[in-house]
């Protein structure tokens, strides 16, 4: 009886022991599993304030110990004392941004509530109307700012009134240069810049809405390669006068305005200059009260493309001092200008980047990596807390440098991809992290000793995918296509890999600028689809090709004016890699991408028909003149600059060497990449006469998100399965 028992259990465990589905994988998915967290941890000046569900809790940082600061029937008591009708499920979302105070901000659909939990008043609000969006809000001065469809609005009342065409207060420039918003206040909230644009002379784009009976149009402005562009203007609106200036900056046809910055005695306005060429950066200052140009201090240009990404941050301890980011000896490095100490502005040449600089300038970090951005400061030691790729390029690690010595110390040179959160002296540090085999850890970090020293752990999740059946994961190197330089992979193997078997394998890819699909984090960053398609009994593999993130300059820029080309020879590569595998089937080989990505699928399967059998192209730019301006024009220059560029990556082109089977998937409202690319593809495959799938998913832009998501990739596994 004992030994049936037994074999009972072993039975049911290995019954509970499955393969994840769609569902479990997939971000939509009814059962989709994810990593642990603590939402909403964060920093009240060096105090440590964790938020549960029902309570606010401080951390001691010397044993983890928690003390109750105020719990969510408090909070909620005092709202509704003070006749606010606001559900508050929990206080999670809230934030802290008055050390020493007792005071939170609540933000809510209706406006952003000040409340003090000691006193259990409403110390202020800021309240909006219905519809408002781009809510922006200065904790120094409690004002708010937000925008009603095209108009800018402050503390409730109009700055803007916008006909058709022109927005204020919103993002410009298509969220390039590191833009994403349209208002900065100045540091103490007294004045606010920010962006108007005129987009009426823009090209409107006919997207159609078909929820209604009758379709409707509903057109976006899309500035395409090559074509008239809007034009942006930046104002500054003071509090005190109620009066608006606009920057005096010239005709702003064909020029970007980006990474604005305040000065700190908010006299004047910083902000970096770009031609519409993109490769001739200008650093400009200009005077708050007049808004007149007051000096170009920095220039910096380079024949392929500069790409200004942060706007220049000052020492808190220092209001003379300021860091510039900058990529010009070929990777992202920080730069320190001393405005007391001016030089003459000489041209100076690193490569092939020149550059001016009136200021007195340190270079503070250099190496073969590159600063991934500024975390925070430690005034009392006058360090620049930052993260950088230079412990591998697929890590995110932290480190600090001496802004007067230069010295550069690591605070954690673990394994994995860390996200880091800097306590208000910069003392301590939250690192958010992952690796291969840890889903999520949450450390506290005392970043005042040499090397590591960690204070207290505050969650190691386990793997959302515990108990499982999962792939065999791999990483490995191989050599470009120009024989020198290395590129990563990632092999995902079913999980009952037989080095005997024959397998078909699918390539995922993307390969375009600012994305890495390998790094070292969980998995190292295999996708939900990749590990379902594993388990299906595909090698999935993905390469990390030159044009793509993390790696310098000449790297990311080889592929400088033939977009797909450089790309797809590396790919070639990867390929040639799985075939020297002796358990790959090389007549049966895929591909799969997204967006760039698609763009790399179709490419493939028309440059090398006889090596890629089956493809799904999703949002995939086919001919780069139908793309927007600020990124196209970046890296493919204007089809009237670079004809012969634009017709060799005009995919259109190579139509007629279909051989396998290409499905092409395109969201019906997509304006980041609009269904012309595919529906042009569609139609020079039929006058070619080779035969691709297609498939449109109505009602979503660029991506196919929420529950859809599982249908978009059972779509495209069954199309694997049907001819792979």
């Amino acid at each position: 009886m004992l030994i049936v028992a037994a074999l009972t259990m072993g039975n049911l465990m290995a019954q509970e022991r499955r393969m994840p589905t769609l569902d479990d994988l997939l971000p939509g998915g009814e059962t989709y599993r994810y990593a642990d967290n603590i939402y909403g941890l964060q920093w009240w000046g060096d105090v440590l304030v964790k938020p549960d569900i029902d309570r606010l809790s401080s951390v001691d940082l010397k044993n983890g110990k928690e003390t109750e600061l105020v719990n969510v029937g408090q909070v909620s008591d005092i709202l509704k004392k003070n006749n606010l009708n606001i559900s508050l499920p929990s206080l999670q979302s809230v934030q802290l941004l008055w050390p020493g105070e007792t005071k939170m901000l609540i933000r809510t659909r209706t406006g952003y509530y000040t409340v003090d939990w000691k006193s259990g008043t409403i110390v202020a609000k800021q309240e909006m109307p219905r519809g408002a969006a781009n809510a922006d809000f200065n904790a120094e001065s409690g004002n708010l700012a937000y925008t009603i469809q095209n108009n800018l609005f402050v503390n409730g009342k109009r700055l803007t009134d916008e006909p058709e065409g022109i927005v204020a207060g919103q993002s410009v420039h298509r969220n390039e240069f590191g833009i994403n918003k349209g208002t900065f206040w100045s540091p103490k909230g007294n004045l606010l810049a920010f962006y108007r644009m005129d987009e009426s002379m823009v090209t409107e784009y006919p997207l159609v809405n078909i929820d209604t009976r009758v379709a409707e149009l509903t057109p976006v402005r899309y500035p395409m390669a090559g074509m008239t562009s809007h034009k942006v203007t930046v104002g500054i609106y003071q509090m005190a006068t109620g009066k608006t200036i606009y920057l005096d900056a010239g005709d702003p046809a064909d020029r970007y305005f980006t990474n604005i910055s305040w000065a700190p005695d908010e006299k004047s306005l910083w902000l970096i200059e770009l031609n519409r060429d993109q490769n001739h950066a200008k650093l400009c200052q200009y005077d708050v009260e007049s808004g007149k140009l007051m000096g170009v201090f920095y220039e910096e240009q380079n024949p392929k493309y500069v790409e200004p990404q942060e706007p220049i941050v000052f020492l808190p301890w220092d209001n003379t001092k300021f860091i510039y980011q900058s990529q010009r000896d070929g990777f992202n490095h920080l730069y320190l200008m001393d405005t007391n100490v001016k030089v003459y502005p000489e041209k100076h040449q690193v490569g092939n980047s020149t550059y001016n600089e009136s200021f007195k300038t340190t270079q503070l970090t250099k190496g073969e990596w590159l600063v991934q951005g500024i975390l925070g400061f430690n005034t009392a030691k006058k360090e620049i807390i930052f993260a950088s790729t230079e412990v591998s390029p697929l890590q995110t690690n932290v480190y600090k440098v001496n802004a007067k010595t230069g010295a550069k110390t690591s605070i954690n040179t673990d394994m994995g991809v860390h996200r880091a959160q800097v306590s208000a002296s910069g003392t301590y540090l939250i690192d958010n992290f992952s690796t291969p085999s840890i889903a999520h850890q949450i450390d506290v970090y005392d970043t005042t000793g040499k090397g590591k020293a960690k204070a207290i752990n505050l969650l190691t999740a386990s793997d959302p995918l515990e108990g499982f059946i999962l792939p065999q994961i791999e990483t490995g190197t191989i050599k470009a296509a120009d024989g020198k330089t290395d590129l990563y992979y990632r092999i995902c193997k079913p999980a009952d890999f037989d080095p005997n078997k024959k397998y078909p394998a699918i390539v995922y890819v993307y390969g375009g600028p600012h994305a890495q699909m390998i790094h070292n984090g969980l998995r190292y960053d295999a996708r939900g689809w990749d590990l379902y398609m594993a388990n299906r009994g595909y090698i999935m593999f993905t390469l990390d090709n030159r044009g793509s993130d993390n790696r310098g300059f000449e790297f990311e820029s080889v592929t400088f004016r033939h977009l797909g080309v450089e790309e797809s020879k590396d790919q070639v590569m990867g390929v040639e890699y799985l075939k020297s595998l002796p358990y790959i089937d090389a007549d049966r080989i895929g591909v799969h991408g997204w967006s760039f990505g698609g763009h790399m699928t179709t490419s493939l399967m028309l440059r090398y028909p006889e090596i890629y059998k089956v493809g799904v192209a999703g949002g995939p730019v086919i001919d780069w003149a139908y793309y927007e301006v600020m990124y196209g024009e970046r890296y493919m220059d204007t089809p009237q600059s670079n004809p012969d560029g634009y017709e060799g990556s005009n995919l259109n082109n190579l139509a007629g060497n279909l051989k396998g089977h290409l499905l092409m998937i395109h969201d019906y409202q997509d304006d980041t990449c609009v269904p012309q690319h595919t529906l042009s593809f569609i139609k020079a495959c039929v006058d070619a006469r080779t035969y691709p799938d297609l498939f449109i998913y109505p009602g979503h832009p660029h991506n196919v998100s929420g529950r859809d998501r599982i249908h978009l990739h059972e779509k495209i596994t069954r199309y694997f399965e049907d001819n792979l």
